[in-house]
């Protein structure tokens, strides 16, 4: 079995963090990871985000379940342009939640930028969602590290649409299908986001 694809559901109550079947099954140890990056976003670590940050932290929706619909509302992207659901159908769609302050967002960027420069002529989309406070944060970001995936500023009031899952950063594959194919929280390593390709 692909360590990318379903295997028996992690014990919570053991972890005490959610985890997405998948690679953290196998890599146990990036579980503090996930638990870090949580602290991040409500409010416990370094980078303390509002308390209204901390509070849609604490009512986020779990992960979307493998093979379940991804649906994703129209969203306009930083570059310019925007992402269109109908244009993508029979395409698949990788999304990544992230943050220019999520230290573990930082160490899997660069890998989801290789990713994407490696397949993107073979027609998939990618939209990277941001939840920075301000839409120039990210750019500013973008810019500084020469990233070139399709990025986009998920407002406050958009992720009211469409809520972003517990933990960053998130990893989503749906395949031309619509159908999610990987579903994970926390970072992922360079040779788990190649993996992906597989699916493409």
């Amino acid at each position: 079995m692909h360590p990318l694809q379903s295997s028996p559901p992690v014990d919570e109550s053991a972890t005490g963090t959610a985890v997405a079947a998948g690679v953290f099954n196998r890599r146990a140890g990036l579980v503090w990871g996930v638990a870090a990056c949580a602290l991040t976003l409500t409010g416990g670590g370094v980078s303390a985000q509002p308390v209204s940050a901390a509070a849609e932290e604490a009512k986020a929706p779990p992960l979307p379940a493998l093979d379940s619909v991804l649906n994703v509302p129209p969203i306009e992207l930083l570059a310019g342009g925007g992402f269109d659901p109908v244009a993508s159908r029979g395409k698949p769609l990788l999304v990544y939640w992230w943050s220019s302050t999520c230290p573990f967002c930082a160490l899997q960027s660069p890998a989801m930028e290789a990713f994407w420069r490696a397949h993107q002529t073979g027609g998939f989309q990618m939209l990277a969602l941001s939840i920075d406070k301000k839409p120039q944060d990210a750019m500013a970001y973008l810019a500084k590290k020469g990233y070139s995936f399709p990025a986009a500023w998920a407002s406050p009031e958009w992720r009211k649409a469409y809520p972003k899952p517990k933990g960053l950063p998130i990893t989503l594959l749906a395949g031309a299908d619509g159908r999610l194919k990987v579903a994970e929280k926390g970072q992922l390593f360079a040779e788990d986001i190649e993996a992906m390709a597989q699916f493409l």
